[in-house]
């Protein structure tokens, strides 16, 4: 498979699963807990970590192959 092609599907999922975790962490349950502990749920902060870090590696993905 092109590797331009899979860093341009990872980029796209993690785009989804950051705007996943955006999403919830707008809930009430989470608005709450962030009021009360100063951070958002486990839970949400898997959804925007492990999508920001799908973004970047499709991006480098994506980039380093239009450079080969």
């Amino acid at each position: 498979m092109n590797t331009g092609i899979l860093g341009i599907a990872v980029l796209i999922l993690g785009a989804v699963l950051l705007g996943f975790g955006y999403h919830f962490s707008q809930a009430p349950v989470d608005q709450i807990s962030n009021t009360l502990t100063g951070r958002f749920t486990d839970n949400t902060m898997w959804y925007i970590i492990v999508g920001i870090a799908m973004m970047v590696g499709g991006g480098l993905l994506t980039f380093s192959s239009k450079r080969s």
